[in-house]
């Protein structure tokens, strides 16, 4: 299992190779799949802002692309040194496949802060009497 160190490190590295030529604001994910594989991807905006995809989405999208449809935690970075949580999109994004899911985040002071996906979207969307695996 990745510490959660780790992961947010990695997070870290893949902020430094977003691309954020707009707001300059650098954000990096790093998925762990219960593969035990881990899937990092920075943001990467567009002069069409609506065009942009976080993070968080990124990541997720190369592991579903890789066959993965399990995940146990995702750690979040961005340059500007405060916490930051993903938005709404990737929380729905994520709650698709694990809305138990464990946030990874950095406090200010350093520390590191861990919580359920639930926490910030407690009413994620979801087709009724569906699993993840039935929508797929």
């Amino acid at each position: 299992m990745v510490e959660n160190r780790k992961l947010l490190n990695m997070a870290k590295e893949a902020a430094g190779k977003a691309y954020a030529p707009y707001s300059g604001f650098q954000v990096g994910a790093a998925l762990l799949a219960d593969s035990g594989l881990v899937y990092t991807a920075g943001n990467m905006e567009n002069s069409s802002y609506s065009l942009s995809l976080c993070a968080e989405r990124a990541a997720l999208a190369k592991a579903v692309s890789e066959g993965e449809r399990e995940f146990l935690k995702i750690a979040v970075y961005n340059s500007k040194q405060y916490p930051v949580v993903p938005c709404g999109a990737c929380l729905q994004s994520l709650a698709e496949f694990d809305p138990e899911l464990e946030i990874i985040t950095e406090n200010a002071d350093g520390g590191i802060s861990v919580k359920k996906l639930t926490k910030y979207l407690p009413h994620a969307f979801k087709l009724e009497g569906k699993k993840c695996e039935d929508r797929h």
